[in-house]
């Protein structure tokens, strides 16, 4: 059977963040200064995905949404930066669980400029998703990672704030936007970045997030916003909080306090218990009005 429009955005979503969630682990393999990641992970983004738009012959789309195009790349480029910078000052447990405050944002945004209507659900989830940050900003430590906190909440208010716009103007083409911010983030970042210095396997875990590892989790989370709503979309960041911290923990030691994951522990129950919701409505729908498939 064909796949509904919630089908594939599901599918789109939940593979672009598991991409995504390698992101804080590759930073830390890195190891070097917050603003050369940034600068090179956005050029290599904007080479592979401008070369893609170029053979592709997508930047006609510039043409008839120039001004949108432009702001989401501009809020694609601070998201990419203000990760690096929040993972550079905070632990990256803190960090991902910050990054649930995105559906919040995406919710008031879309209710503000869209006049979308929040489900009862959606509500509900973000607000025990805010508990379980909280359990994070009041934990061992936290004063000492104010400035990476901070870092994080404000990717996560410009997070919210690209999704809503995505969905304003699905005509938009992500790819595009996505090279055009990886463009912009690198060159705010050359002047404080060192991009010369670098040994062969620095490089090599840049290459690997410049070119594969972002390009594909950004397309394909910014593409579901044409089947999902910004806010259901934003309430899958919340994935990466699971395993974002899982790979640095697992892979480098770095332990997260028992308050993260507590909290991390209720953001997942909670995102894992929205979605089988929402499929269990989407199919309701599906056996009330069949011509609704694959539209």
């Amino acid at each position: 059977m064909q796949a509904s429009s919630y089908q594939r955005g599901l599918i789109m979503v939940i593979l672009g963040v598991v991409f995504l969630s390698f992101d804080g682990l590759l930073i830390r393999l890195a190891a070097t200064d917050g603003w050369t990641i940034v600068f090179w992970r956005g050029l290599l983004m904007f080479c592979v995905l401008g070369l893609l738009c170029w053979l592709g012959n997508r930047l006609a789309t510039l043409r008839r949404h120039p001004f949108s195009s432009l702001a989401s790349a501009l809020l694609l480029g601070l998201i990419s930066s203000l990760f690096v910078l929040a993972v550079m000052n905070a632990n990256v447990a803190n960090v991902v669980v910050i990054l649930s405050t995105a559906p919040l944002f995406a919710a008031l945004f879309s209710r503000v400029f869209l006049g979308e209507k929040v489900a009862l659900r959606t509500l509900v989830a973000i607000a025990i998703c805010m508990l379980g940050m909280g359990l994070v900003f009041m934990g061992e430590g936290a004063m000492g990672m104010l400035v990476g906190n901070l870092y994080a909440l404000a990717a996560a208010a410009a997070i919210g704030g690209n999704l809503t716009l995505l969905r304003r103007y699905p005509a938009i083409d992500p790819m595009t936007v996505i090279a055009g911010g990886g463009l912009l983030s690198a060159a705010a970042a050359l002047p404080m970045a060192s991009p010369l210095e670098l040994d062969a396997q620095r490089y090599g875990v840049l290459a690997l997030m410049g070119l594969v590892q972002m390009p594909l989790a950004t397309v394909l989370i910014n593409s579901a916003t044409r089947y999902l709503s910004s806010t259901e979309v934003a309430l899958f960041y919340l994935v990466e909080t699971a395993l974002g911290t899982l790979w640095v923990w697992w892979l480098l030691a770095e332990t997260p306090t028992t308050s993260t994951l507590l909290g991390g522990a209720v953001v997942i129950l909670v995102l894992v218990v929205h979605a089988w919701i929402g499929l269990r409505l989407e199919r309701q729908r599906l056996r009330l009005y069949p011509g609704f498939i694959g539209q």
